[in-house]
């Protein structure tokens, strides 16, 4: 076989030199207004090129048939080194900053450079201020900006924090722009660092890998964070997912003049001084003791202005009026063996990843092999069965697209085999999860499948209600909504041969099930009927209002792939029999 060159992709290099060249994109060029720019950049030693216009992307080394058989949302991402990058400063440079009250040692200091780029915004090079990311010495990234103010960094580069290798574990600040972060550094606060991409709009839904830059290993040892982020919506959106992820409990709040928006401002505007006791000034986020209405003004402010935040739809219409899911909360979902429970809850999941861009973590070891689980979720996703049968099953390339959103929104905790499935564990691995894929939900399902460490001198009642405070109060924490899956004691059927519909009174253990949850859900069928499809919703419990309200909702089960339906009568809503 052949070793194919540049040329058989249609990428011509005869009249380029030197190891990184740009050329004509065979993929674009021909069609767009400007023709004649040369966006594609092709390493001429490694045999990659990448197209700055239309993010085509590919490798001399990765086969014959590397473009045609892998799909495109599983094309393997190739990291990119910026290798090229010279520090160079020209006056108008130096000029334009010092206008902003840094200084021409700062700007070296922290290798800002001045060069001709591609910008795709514009389809053309034009000139650029260069800030580099660094991460112990190693170039990772260069961000560019012209003077019009579009941005790019290095196409297929890691995104990493700006500033990374200047952060004291005591504490870091972080801020929300490069020109933010050498504010800091000529005021003398070196252990500064700034977000990669500023702030994802303030209405953005799916996060699932806009903070990929939260996973640096260092920041786990760093005592305290001071956020100083800019005052607009999507500052205030940046500054509670920071807060989020890193824990409240490490994270101080700046708070800038109010007609500054930004660090910057209040260099250019007051000075280094000021600016270095707006960061000396900054005050811890409430999460416990007592509080008045000055720690709480702003999220006072925001509820006024926008509203009870009424969480999320579940996915069914029907159900939304009686159950709403919300970050902060903790729901106790029960029902009879083989009534459906942890498959509701998974079609849940799916409903909220695909609508809203939740990222779940599941800790469910009843449902194993991993990769069976994983299956019924793919099959909900896709709406196609997994396995062969009477049925058309899924096609090789919705499992590809599927296994791929899989792995964006779920992670399964499976505790290796020589370690106790505690709750400790459990709610580790989940901190973990918040700060690295920023999950907005958890399942802990059964709460029997636990390794439950009682005090001997604790009754089973103590032990449950603490261990639900626990779970309670670290949802509010995180903001994070946890389901837990309790099984309730043995019913007996009626005399009618029906097993009656369980409350959270009827779970193993203890009547705190319902005293200490948010929401109580039982999910119900009609065993005696083996062709029955109707699943009736029982909701028992809702502790806040904007939550929902008690009440039973009915969806037609399809046994094909899992999935839960609004029933032909127009999401019928049945009035509740029960005394919850």
């Amino acid at each position: 076989m052949n070793k194919k060159d540049f040329i058989d992709f249609g990428i011509d290099v005869s009249s380029t030199n030197g190891d990184q060249v740009y050329t004509l994109c065979p993929e674009c060029s021909a069609s767009r207004r400007k023709k004649k720019v040369k966006c594609l950049s092709v390493n001429m030693t490694e045999g990659i090129w990448n197209c700055h216009h239309c993010g085509w992307t590919g490798s001399l080394l990765s086969g014959n048939d590397w473009k045609d058989k892998i799909p495109h949302w599983n094309k393997p991402k190739l990291v990119v080194r910026p290798k090229d990058f010279q520090v160079s400063l020209e006056p108008s440079v130096v000029e334009w900053f010092k206008a902003r009250g840094i200084s021409r040692q700062t700007l070296e200091d922290n290798k800002v450079s001045y060069r001709s780029v591609y910008m795709p915004q514009v389809e053309d090079f034009v000139t650029s201020i260069g800030f580099p990311y660094y991460r112990d010495d190693e170039l990772i990234n260069v961000k560019y900006r012209d003077k019009d103010k579009n941005f790019r960094l290095e196409a297929g580069a890691e995104r990493i924090f700006y500033g990374l290798d200047h952060i004291d574990n005591d504490q870091v600040i972080i801020v929300e722009g490069e020109v933010d972060k050498l504010s800091m550094y000529e005021t003398g606060l070196k252990s500064c660092i700034s977000v990669p991409d500023g702030a994802p709009s303030h209405n953005s839904t799916d996060y699932s890998s806009k903070f990929d830059f939260l996973k640096e290993e260092r920041l786990s040892d760093v005592k305290k964070f001071v956020l100083c982020v800019d005052s607009d919506p999507a500052g205030l959106r940046l500054e509670e997912e920071l807060s989020r992820r890193l824990g409240r409990d490490r994270c101080n709040k700046a708070t800038l003049p109010e007609d500054c928006k930004d660090a910057n401002d209040v260099l250019r505007k007051y000075g280094m001084v000021p600016l270095a006791e707006c960061i000396a000034e900054a005050k811890p986020y409430p999460i416990e003791g007592t509080y008045n209405s000055n720690d709480l003004s702003e999220s006072i402010d925001r509820l006024y202005d926008t509203g009870v935040d009424k969480g999320v739809s579940t996915g069914w219409m029907g159900l939304d009026k009686l159950y709403m899911i919300r970050p902060g909360i903790l729901s106790v979902v029960t029902g009879i063996p083989s009534s459906g429970k942890s498959n509701w809850i998974d079609a849940m999941m799916v409903n909220i990843a695909d609508e809203h861009g939740w990222n779940f973590a599941i800790f469910s070891p009843e449902n194993q092999p991993l990769e069976d689980h994983m299956a019924r979720v793919l099959e909900k996703y896709v709406g196609s069965p997994f396995m062969d049968g009477p049925n058309m099953r899924m096609s090789r390339e919705e499992l590809a697209d599927g296994k791929s959103w899989l792995a964006n929104h779920f992670t399964w905790i499976l505790p290796n085999d020589d370690k106790q499935w505690t709750l400790d564990i459990i709610l580790d691995a989940a901190k973990r999860l918040i700060l690295t894929k920023g999950i907005r939900g958890l399942v802990i399902d059964p709460w029997n499948e636990i390794e439950h460490d009682r005090d001997d001198r604790q009754t089973e009642t103590e032990y449950i209600s603490m261990s639900l405070k626990r779970i309670r109060q670290f949802a509010r924490r995180y903001g994070i909504h946890i389901w837990v899956v309790a099984h309730p004691a043995k019913m007996y059927r009626d005399k009618q041969g029906k097993i009656p519909v369980p409350t959270p009174y009827d779970i193993s253990g203890s009547a705190r099930w319902r005293d200490k949850s948010d929401n109580c859900v039982t999910i119900w069928r009609d065993l005696s009927d083996n062709d029955n499809i109707i699943v009736q919703i029982h909701v028992q419990k809702v502790r806040f209002r904007q939550d929902g309200r008690i009440g039973v909702g009915e969806l037609s089960y399809n046994w094909l792939v899992g999935t839960y339906h609004e029933p032909m009568e127009a999401a019928r809503e049945i009035p509740s029999v029960v005394a919850y």
